[in-house]
């Protein structure tokens, strides 16, 4: 009888887990989604949404490391207009804890951008704290 109230125990606990997770999981994406929505549709309200206030994007430039507040940086180059020419998929979400990183890519008609989110979970709300990307030419 002990043994299978352990094993039962181990059941739910894991079934827990794993409804976690995938909550987790819906959050993460729906975090990601407010940026690609919000670059796609030239709207930085949506954007902003995703990133805490201090996240740091991070890429190169010619050959020059470069590293500068992202929403400063958004706040600048996204302005009022047309939606976007491009498509974006989410490619992969990892999970540990509060921590998670999201792999994405963006689409354009000559080149493509993959982007590397981290996010962390700070008081409930998952949040992209540092971006790092790859401009790729087609």
């Amino acid at each position: 009888m002990k043994k299978i109230f352990i094993a039962l125990f181990l059941c739910i606990s894991v079934s827990l887990n794993t409804l976690a997770q995938e909550s987790d999981y819906s959050l993460v994406e729906k975090t990601v989604s407010y940026y690609l929505d919000g670059g796609t549709n030239n709207d930085f309200e949506t954007l902003k949404k995703a990133f805490h206030k201090d996240a740091r994007m991070k890429f190169i430039r010619g050959e020059n490391y470069t590293e500068v507040n992202a929403l400063d940086f958004f706040e600048k180059a996204i302005k009022p207009g047309l939606k976007q020419n491009r498509t974006s998929i989410v490619e992969q979400i990892n999970i540990a804890g509060n921590a998670a990183n999201a792999r994405l890519r963006i689409d354009y008609p000559n080149f493509y951008f993959i982007d590397y989110m981290n996010l962390l979970k700070i008081d409930g709300e998952w949040k992209i704290v540092n971006k790092i990307f790859h401009r790729q030419n087609k």
